[in-house]
């Protein structure tokens, strides 16, 4: 293994969840600090909290556009870093942030929130509400192997990665209501479940073998979207399967 790459966190407006998802780690988040990962900054782990230059950027929450230091912020962190990840629900779709319109009792004036893709270049979402621990710590080691490893392990690192780049080029709208037409209406539903699996407010149920989404329930998080088989398929992925998690699973040994 060469030497560590450099990781920064910039936490803009959510409910710090991913940040608690990525602390759920627990040991593996130890042996990703001691072995893998140089914490610049971070405001809940690191007592540097401006940005500073890094290899990767995780951008945790959705930015507010009336708060003039949080989008000098998010600009700040796409020019320092080589990889930008957008971790959350909130960061990648603008998740409950969609529904705000101002009036909390310390900012009121805080009334309209966007994904930060639609204000910076975004290289790789980490969807859901909130991502799990193992996604999270998956991505952090296939961006140290991408960045530092071997050929094999920067192709494996790429495989993995790819879908992952895909939805941060796809834009920053995924809910049931893509799922319904980009799936359902095209025919391309199996009825395997995953999208009311994966809901993390059980907005999605099943009706004779088919999901149905409560639009009232449903806070726009895309897990749903972006855990559906058919939203995409990466042949990368699955034929390097076994070969993926061997790698991620020698670096947390």
């Amino acid at each position: 293994m060469a030497d560590k790459i450099t990781l920064g966190y910039t936490h803009l407006s959510g409910c710090t969840g991913c940040t608690v998802a990525l602390a759920d780690n627990y040991a593996g988040l130890l042996t990703l600090l001691d072995r893998y990962v140089d914490l610049k900054y971070m405001p809940t782990l690191a007592d540097v909290r401006h940005v500073q230059k890094v290899d990767v950027s995780f951008v945790e929450g959705s930015c507010c556009i009336n708060d003039k230091l949080a989008v000098e912020e998010l600009k700040e962190t796409r020019e320092k870093s080589t990889v930008v990840v957008a971790l959350g629900g909130c960061a990648c779709y603008g998740n409950i942030t969609r529904f705000s319109r101002g009036g909390q009792q310390n900012q009121p004036q805080h009334e309209a929130y966007l994904p930060i893709g639609d204000i910076i270049k975004v290289d790789v979402y980490i969807p859901g509400c909130a991502p799990t621990p193992q996604m999270i710590r998956n991505v952090a080691v296939m961006a140290y192997l991408l960045l530092k490893g071997t050929k094999e392990q920067k192709e494996l690192a790429t495989a993995f990665l790819k879908p992952l780049m895909m939805a941060a080029q796809r834009g920053t709208t995924a809910c049931f209501c893509e799922l319904m037409t980009e799936v359902i209406n095209q025919g391309l539903c199996m009825g395997c479940g995953s999208c009311a699996s994966a809901c993390p407010v059980n907005a999605i149920t099943h009706e004779y073998g088919k999901p149905q989404g409560e639009r009232d329930l449903c806070i726009k998080c895309g897990a749903c979207y972006n855990q559906c088989p058919r939203s995409w398929f990466s042949f990368d992925v699955v034929e390097n399967y076994e070969a993926i998690n061997e790698a991620i699973m020698a670096a947390l040994q």
